[in-house]
């Protein structure tokens, strides 16, 4: 396991910390594998609950690592991105054990998708979530993220998240019913623990089930217009201006196209 992802289980509950502080925990694509296999794995290793958190106390994560969207140049790039981080969000769906996000700080692009697939999420007071792109990089979530937020908040919120480009604190997420519970910072560790050994010795099959269940119950989302929404974003001089401002530190120029 690479340093910049940390995996430990005592109990048959795991912890996975996202292990790059100085960079606000941003997720690269080994992180991004190794979250995925430990879902795969988590019944063959024992695991009865997983529990996500990030190191330090500004970020559980900043989401992918900006530097690696400057090699997506063409369409099979692109395509190649979602379906890479979409396979990665899928397998922590359905993750065959329940899965906590313990979050801190700021929880942002592909860090509030990890966030959003989580059965559970336990938010200490100084929580930031959202989804700035509109403001960053002016790509798209995928349809997958959107159809997973929309059935956590509903189409209007994800509306005021992306449009505003705001991220919303602990308590109004709370109220939005997108985080169960909000503590004191000093106190997310001691909450998703004591959250994930509860749910570490209630009926597994039982558990599972009800996954499985709510999972067959959302609709799908057609691969067609999937492809056309990704490229229409990642394709865009907008996109390649919003990557390379970003990394300049400096505010991009929209154009539209």
């Amino acid at each position: 396991m690479s340093e910049d992802l940390l995996f430990s289980v005592e109990d048959g509950v795991a912890t996975v910390i996202f292990n790059r502080p100085h960079a606000r925990n941003a997720m690269t694509f080994a992180m991004y594998d190794h979250l995925a296999d430990i879902c795969h794995g988590a019944l063959e290793n024992g695991l009865r609950v997983i529990v996500l958190t990030g190191a330090g106390e500004a970020a559980f994560a900043s989401g992918t690592d900006i530097a690696q969207f400057r090699e997506v140049r063409t369409a099979d790039d692109a395509l190649a991105y979602e379906a890479r981080i979409g396979r990665v969000l899928k397998a922590l769906e359905d993750c065959p054990v329940p899965t906590i996000a313990a979050i801190a700080g700021a929880c942002t692009g592909g860090g509030a998708g990890i966030a959003a697939c989580c059965d559970l999420r336990v938010a200490s007071s100084d929580m930031r979530f959202g989804f700035p792109i509109a403001r960053t990089l002016g790509n798209t979530l995928s349809l997958e993220n959107y159809a997973r937020l929309a059935a956590l908040i509903g189409p209007a919120r994800i509306k005021e998240l992306i449009f505003t480009a705001r991220l919303i604190g602990a308590e109004e997420a709370k109220s939005w019913g997108l985080v169960n519970e909000v503590v004191a910072p000093k106190k997310l560790g001691a909450a998703a623990s004591d959250l994930a050994h509860r749910l570490a010795g209630h009926a597994p099959l039982t558990l599972r089930a009800a996954k499985k269940a709510l999972s067959a119950l959302r609709p799908g989302v057609s691969p067609e217009l999937a492809r056309e929404l990704n490229l229409s974003c990642y394709l865009s001089a907008d996109f390649r201006e919003g990557v390379e401002a970003f990394l300049e530190k400096r505010p991009p120029v929209w154009k539209g196209r």
